[in-house]
């Protein structure tokens, strides 16, 4: 039994008119896996987003740490989504679940590489990270560097989804990789509250408009993890990438220049703790039909490839820009 095996549409509209909404009986599930949302009509109102917690996964604190930060950021001004207070609560349960009620937003995601979107990005990241600053989390995750990648790469290996011809190498282009990031202390520099998961599928762009969604993996951090994410390309691109974000970035706060030696330790974290994800949820009937490319040899073949390449990456002087 996974997660959600319980968890039908008639529990999700059961769940929702037991806070005194009315459904109108249209329920879509939207694109999620670690969580399930959906959008439901609600009668003689807007639709509403309800956000279903992954059981056993967060702690109700650790929830309600996501929410304050929400209404912080609203409070401010910081065009996020919040989500519905009833009755002076935003986290509820029933049948067993967990869940939220978000109002709908629409839009699109920008275009990284229109430098006027991406100033724009930076602009609203910086007050988000001045909002984030002001105090710390408690029950979120706090980002580490290397322990991070062991605790990630233990995961992939206990999992029995590696297959066995490549454990050998797996296992050595890890030690080889933490010998660098060992180098490089993620706790040396400032923590502060952050988005945690700032990629292009989490920012929407309406008309003049943008919305930062999706804090379900808001976390305690340096500010570089919330702006790495905005990277593409080749390393010449990053550096006029890093520039833009920069611009907007310091109108509002003082760009961390300093923290660009984390780019590609994060980068790695990812790239590892993404595989490890995989590895966990596998059982979860939605991932095997959204990635059925991760039981396959070639997927295993590519990582190990961009492992490989984020270790080339990581033998580079970083990235260096003037302190703004």
């Amino acid at each position: 039994m996974h997660a959600y095996s319980d968890l039908s549409h008639d529990l999700v509209m059961d769940a929702i008119e037991s806070l005194g909404l009315l459904c109108d009986a249209r329920v879509m599930a939207l694109n999620s896996y670690e969580n399930r949302v959906f959008q439901v009509g609600i009668e003689d109102s807007e639709p509403l987003i309800a956000k279903f917690y992954r059981p056993n996964r967060w702690t109700n604190d650790s929830i309600l740490e996501e929410h304050a930060f929400l209404s912080a950021l609203k409070a401010e001004d910081i065009p996020v989504i919040a989500p519905l207070s009833i009755n002076d609560k935003t986290l509820f349960h029933f049948g067993g679940f967990r869940f939220a009620l978000f109002p709908r937003r629409g839009g699109h995601a920008p275009e990284l590489s229109n430098d006027d979107d991406l100033e724009l990005i930076g602009r609203w990241m910086a007050r988000l990270h001045n909002i984030g600053q002001t105090e710390a989390f408690s029950h979120r995750p706090v980002i580490r560097g290397s322990d991070d990648i062991r605790e990630s790469a233990e995961a992939v290996l206990r999992s029995g989804h590696l297959p066995d011809d490549y454990h050998e190498a797996y296992q050595s282009i890890i030690r080889d990789i933490c010998a660098h990031t060992d180098q490089v202390s993620v706790s040396d520099y400032s923590s502060i509250r952050l988005h945690g998961d700032m990629h292009t599928g989490n920012l929407l762009l309406r008309d003049e408009d943008l919305y930062l969604v999706d804090f379900d993996d808001c976390n305690q951090g340096p500010a570089m993890q919330d702006i790495w994410m905005l990277l593409s390309g080749s390393r010449e691109e990053h550096r006029q990438q890093i520039m833009v974000i920069a611009e907007g970035y310091s109108m509002f706060r003082r760009f961390p220049a300093e923290e660009l030696p984390l780019i590609e330790t994060l980068c790695t974290r990812r790239i590892v703790r993404h595989a490890a994800w995989l590895s966990q949820r596998w059982e979860d009937p939605a991932f095997p039909v959204a990635f059925p490319w991760f039981a396959s040899h070639r997927y295993w073949s590519e990582h190990l490839l961009a492992l490989r390449e984020q270790l080339s990456a990581l033998q580079e002087e970083p990235l260096t820009l003037p302190v703004f």
